[in-house]
């Protein structure tokens, strides 16, 4: 059969409870770097193959779906929990007469890649005839996994499981990682074979035997990066993988035209994008789906979190959740942009300034101290130290419109839902209750219209920080 025209299926293995994590989350959803755990394999298992997988799930079986995604794989019920090959059994209902050859995973090894996979099925498939094709590693540090029995000539032979392992096995350095390549039709009816181990569980590892038994070839390809083959077991071992996909994409990004001050002292999940020139000092989180746009500076001590930061801006210790930063936007020190805020080009919020699903047109200063929630501001617009924006009154969040030019005052709150004119200005610690008209000055508790203000020639263009001339009449 012409390789190209073999129907292939990742099936990953995700049924177990995973006691040695002592939680009751199932071991498979623990999160890695912002995923479950079980993401990370069922990912590469669908890029190495062009096909969605088959997830086994049994312990929690419904939590690990929704976990994982009901639409992320097509999923199967082991009940009880009786090994490694009763497992991959429970596929074959769904699978047999409709897949040619079976890639096989477990869970619990999130640093496999997707080009590892691809390299096994090139293995298995250059050779047709191949019963089984098992991935292994050389390494001091056999982690629990079954050791490779080689004979005289090199040929794969078995796997013996490392609970039963006698001292001499157990000194082999080539393991077992527990991902394989198998021709589905001969497994199927191999998995009927199969032996009660002592454990009174099916090994899918004695296949291996069953094979060579009926002298069917089983071949082996080596890993070539042994920090791919930890598996997570215990909580000790989640921090090794974190830290070795950590070291993974600091690296990817570097190679990528990214500089990373201290590299070690940045956090980035795999599903942030960076551009070229972007620049990350340290004690930097980048998480979710953000997105760097180039000569961006980032930290040190700052949060991103679903943000998109336009080029050339600047967050310096502050957090940017579920918000867009357009172009050379600055913010920081100690500043918090969230809930879908908007920033236009070259905001700039100082220290201790807040945004909350708000709108900022270009050129807004707001430098420090201040609150705006639910509001609407349009462009060179100067918020005064301590403004705040009142915007819940016990049962609603109300608006704040805040129209181009305008200068609001040290210490003003503006009592929502209200709108201050274009060009309008309040007066320091004014309270503002009702709409302000363009081009007037608003002064008190509460605040009222006192004077009318004479707009430039092009208000558009005046430096926001310098109030607009008063007239010299006209009160109100």
């Amino acid at each position: 059969m012409d390789p190209s025209n073999l129907r292939i299926r990742g099936v990953l293995l995700a049924a177990g409870k995973g006691t040695r994590m002592k939680s009751r989350l199932p071991k498979v959803l623990h999160p890695l770097l912002g995923r479950p755990m079980a993401a990370y394999p069922l990912r590469a298992l669908h890029q190495a193959t062009g096909e969605k997988p088959v997830v086994v799930v049994g312990h929690q079986a419904e939590a690990v779906k929704a976990g994982l995604g009901p639409d992320a794989a097509d999923y199967v019920f082991q009940d009880p929990p009786l090994g490694t090959g009763h497992a991959v059994a429970q596929a074959r209902a769904l699978l047999e007469g409709r897949v040619d050859v079976l890639l096989v995973a477990a869970g619990d090894m999130p640093l496999l890649r997707a080009e590892t996979f691809r390299r096994i099925l090139e293995e298995h498939l250059s050779h047709p005839g191949t019963a089984i094709t098992l991935l292994t590693v050389e390494t001091d540090n056999a982690r629990g996994f079954g050791r490779i029995l080689r004979d005289e000539r090199g040929k794969v032979v078995g796997i013996v499981e490392e609970a039963h392992a006698t001292p001499e096995q157990k000194a082999i350095r080539e393991v077992n990682v527990g991902v394989y390549a198998f021709d589905a039709q001969w497994l199927w009816h191999a998995l009927e074979r199969v032996p009660l181990s002592p454990k009174g569980e099916y090994y899918l590892t004695d296949t291996v035997a069953l094979a060579v038994a009926e002298d069917l070839p089983v071949r082996a390809v080596t890993l070539e990066d042994p920090q791919e083959a930890i598996g997570v077991n215990t909580r000790v071992h989640l921090a090794e993988a974190t830290a070795a996909l950590l070291d993974r994409i600091r690296r990817n990004w570097m190679l990528a035209g990214v500089t990373m001050i201290d590299p070690h002292r940045v956090y980035i999940e795999d599903t942030v994008q960076l551009a070229p020139d972007v620049t990350l000092w340290p004690d930097t989180y980048l998480m979710g789906n953000t997105v760097v746009e180039g000569e961006s500076e980032i930290g040190p001590q700052s949060y991103l979190k679903n943000a998109h930061i336009g080029p050339r801006c600047r967050v310096w210790a502050s957090v940017v959740e579920d918000s867009t930063l357009e172009a050379e936007v600055h913010i920081g020190p100690y500043a918090r942009v969230r809930g879908g805020a908007h920033l236009g080009r070259g905001v700039f919020l100082g220290n201790y300034a807040e945004v909350k699903k708000s709108r900022l047109g270009p050129g807004v200063k707001m430098h420090h101290f201040s609150y705006l929630g639910d509001a609407t501001v349009g462009s060179n617009v100067n918020i005064g130290a301590g403004t705040i924006t009142c915007n819940y009154d016990g049962v609603r969040k109300n608006p704040t419109f805040i129209e181009d030019d305008a200068f609001i005052g040290s210490d003003t709150m503006l009592v929502a839902p209200v709108r201050i004119g274009r060009g309008a200005r309040t007066g320091a610690g004014a309270v503002v209750t009702k709409d302000v008209p363009p081009y007037t000055l608003a002064v008190g508790v509460p605040a009222r219209v006192i004077r009318r203000l004479s707009p430039p020639e092009d208000a558009s263009s005046r430096d926001p920080s310098t109030p607009p001339k008063t007239s010299p009449k006209g009160k109100e």
